[in-house]
């Protein structure tokens, strides 16, 4: 039996770096370690443009079946209580589109734990150049020894969750102008959608290579509405299960709370948990909160984003947007993968946490990793 993939398809591919306990920075802000092993093998390393300065709609498709959460569900006799059954239907309708969230658990066997690793200096600059030996990653505090290492720009399946609630007013111009920087950034064979969101969740531009018709989809959204974040991040988890590639990100660019989604923050931070998906953010929230949920809109991107490996990146000045989303990019194309088989074998379906260390010469600043926290493992 085989065990939860947790990343891409990776080649070994150690890199080796002549030099002598140094860092250097490259015009694109990427740092590249220097080690002394007496080899004198060059990792492949993608440029990254420059940050910038600044920052036909598709139906909802009903095959959300294989969800292990339940959609939060009210009782004619009382409108508090929550439907436990394990498994039902639930009809979310916008506009006479109806979302189909018939719950199953997820069931999939590989025998291969992948782990994507982000590494960052202490200017949140990229890290290249790492060797598998640095590298320390403990399964429920148990050492596991480091099979396939890899670095490589492999292609990505990757959605944009974009807000276009009413509070985004004043702000979307900035924010179109972000995930065309981007876009920059992205590998030929990438595959990207999107989803835009207010009062529910619509899939503006389904799967597809083409970055121009994603953004001239986009450039006709229009603020309005409330804001369903949660329900927005349960349908970008849902559409990567036809995704091309495993590996796979969402990238959420919203500057508030959730206000007006079925499914509930529990809910969708399990289904995150369970999910192979990284989940970066960038959020452009207010100062002066007025609302409940805009107090705890930072907290919750925050909390979706790193249990998944993922960050979010608070942005004061939607003029610092363009700048940001270009720093997402570099990080995606600039990741170690780690592969491992674990050396618990029990099909208990319990959650198994991850840790991933550095353990690299000396000469090097302090560094700082960012690698999902866990898995689930298989109950059968």
């Amino acid at each position: 039996m085989i065990w939860l993939a947790l990343g891409c398809i990776l080649g070994q591919a150690a890199a080796q770096i002549s030099g002598a306990g140094s860092t250097q920075i490259s015009d694109d802000g990427i740092v590249g370690a220097q080690i002394s092993t007496g080899a004198t093998a060059a990792m492949p390393s993608p440029r990254i443009p420059q940050a910038a300065d600044s920052a036909g709609s598709t139906e909802l498709e009903p095959w959300f079946d294989e969800v292990h959460v339940r959609p939060r569900v009210t009782t004619e006799s009382n409108p508090q209580v929550t439907d436990t059954a394990p498994f039902h239907t639930t009809e979310v309708s916008s506009s006479g589109v109806s979302l189909r969230t018939y719950t199953k658990p997820i069931t999939v066997d590989v025998d291969l734990v992948l782990v994507p690793v982000s590494v960052t200096d202490a200017m949140n600059r990229m890290v290249t150049g790492l060797e598998k030996n640095y590298f320390v990653l403990l399964d429920n505090g148990q050492r596991q020894e480091i099979k396939y290492f890899s670095s490589e720009d492999a292609p990505i399946s990757l959605g944009v969750i974009f807000d276009v609630s009413g509070s985004m007013e004043g702000k979307i111009k900035q924010a179109q102008d972000a995930v065309g920087e981007f876009f920059k950034t992205a590998n030929p064979e990438d595959e990207f959608f999107l989803i835009t969101f207010s009062d529910a969740p619509e899939v503006l531009a389904d799967f597809t290579r083409s970055v121009g018709d994603i953004q001239s989809k986009l450039v006709f959204a229009r603020p309005k509405g409330s804001t369903a974040l949660l329900d927005a991040i349960y349908l970008g988890i849902s559409k990567m299960r036809r995704a091309k590639y495993q590996r796979k990100a969402l990238l959420i660019i919203s500057d508030g709370g959730d206000n007006h989604s079925r499914y509930t923050e529990g809910e969708i931070k399990s289904l995150v948990r369970e999910a192979d998906v990284e989940i970066y953010a960038l959020g452009m929230f207010s100062s002066a909160p007025r609302m409940p949920e805009e107090q705890e809109g930072p907290e919750l991107l925050s909390q979706v984003a790193e249990v998944t490996g993922g960050r979010m990146f608070t942005i004061d000045n939607p003029n610092q947007l363009g700048s940001a989303a270009t720093k997402i990019g570099a990080e995606l194309r600039n990741q170690y993968v780690l592969g491992y088989r674990p050396s618990n074998s029990a099909h208990d379906g319990k959650w198994r946490r991850i840790k991933v260390k550095l353990q690299p010469p000396k000469g090097l600043p302090p560094l700082s990793v960012y690698a999902r926290t866990g898995y689930y493992a298989p109950s059968e």
